[in-house]
C-alpha cells in the first residue's frame, strides 16, 4: 500500500558530491527539507508570514537510513507521508532514484511548532495537515 502524499522530483547537482562522487551525507537533508517547505506551500502555507506571525515550525529530530548513493546528474524523486504524535509531526520521508527505483534514504523527521517562543500544539497545521495523516 503506498502510504506517499506528495512527491517531488529532482535532479542531483555537481557541487552536492564529495571526493567519493557520491551525493554528500549532509546534502540529503536539504533534498528532505525542500521538499517538505515544497508540501507545505501546495497548503497554500508561507513561512515568511508564519514567523511573522510568531509561528515556527522546527525540526525537532531527524533519522536517516543510507540505502543506495545517489551521483552527480542523477534523478530522483523525493516522496513523503505523515503522522501526527502528540505535538509533534512525523514525517516519513524517502528518496528513490529514478533510474531503476533503489530507494536512496529513508528518513523520519519529526517537526514541533514553536509559539511565541513555546512549545505547543498548532491549530493550523493540525487543520491543514489532517487529510494527510496516515490511517
Amino acid at each position: 500500500m503506498n502510504k506517499y502524499i506528495f512527491e517531488l522530483n529532482m535532479k542531483v547537482r555537481d557541487y552536492e558530491c564529495d571526493m567519493q562522487g557520491i551525493v554528500n551525507n549532509a546534502i540529503y537533508q536539504h533534498y528532505l527539507e525542500h521538499t517538505r517547505h515544497e508540501f507545505i506551500t501546495t497548503l497554500g502555507i508561507n513561512f515568511a508570514e508564519l514567523h511573522g506571525q510568531g509561528l515556527d515550525p522546527v525540526v525537532a529530530r531527524i533519522s536517516i537510513a543510507y540505502k543506495t548513493p545517489l551521483h552527480s546528474g542523477e534523478e530522483f524523486v523525493s516522496k513523503l507521508y505523515i503522522e501526527k504524535e502528540g505535538v509533534k509531526y512525523v514525517f516519513y520521508q524517502d528518496i528513490f532514484r529514478l533510474s531503476d527505483g533503489k530507494p536512496s534514504i529513508k528518513s523520519k523527521v519529526e517537526l514541533v511548532c514553536i509559539t511565541n517562543g513555546r512549545l505547543g500544539h498548532s491549530e493550523l497545521f493540525d487543520k491543514a495537515f489532517e487529510p494527510y495523516f496516515a490511517k
